[in-house]
């Protein structure tokens, strides 16, 4: 009997009165934007590259959702960052077809987050 009432009283604890090893989440800065077409209107389904500005190659690679958004997390930490759509391939439903737009920097100092729109050309 003893047994059973240390056994329910185990479980029942909160996790957090256990002293729970979990480490804490790391911190990360974000970047968040959408994908606007030339006429404002958010596009799904475009390419998002971001890369540091002293790197050569993309080191993320996503997609704009259903509202033209997305979001990047990033390591902490003063740095640039170059953002770009690309747009090879893609087509919209109307078969008119985008070029990309000018890309943007990002500066990021710390653990923070960075909003940017991404302007596609005709």
């Amino acid at each position: 009997m003893a047994a059973s009432v240390l056994f329910l009283a185990s479980v029942l604890t909160p996790v957090s009165a256990r002293g729970s090893n979990r480490e804490k989440p790391k911190p990360y800065a974000l970047i968040f934007g959408t994908v606007w077409d030339p006429d404002g209107h958010p596009v799904y389904g475009v390419k998002v590259k971001i890369r540091r500005a002293d790197e050569k190659r993309a080191r993320w690679e996503l997609y704009s959702n259903h509202t033209g958004e997305f979001a990047q997390r990033l390591p902490v930490g003063k740095a640039d960052y170059i953002v770009w759509a690309d747009v090879k391939g893609y087509k919209l439903p109307s078969g008119r077809q985008l070029t990309p737009g000018s890309e943007v920097t990002v500066h990021i100092d710390d653990d923070e987050r960075s909003d940017i729109g991404l302007h596609l050309d005709w």
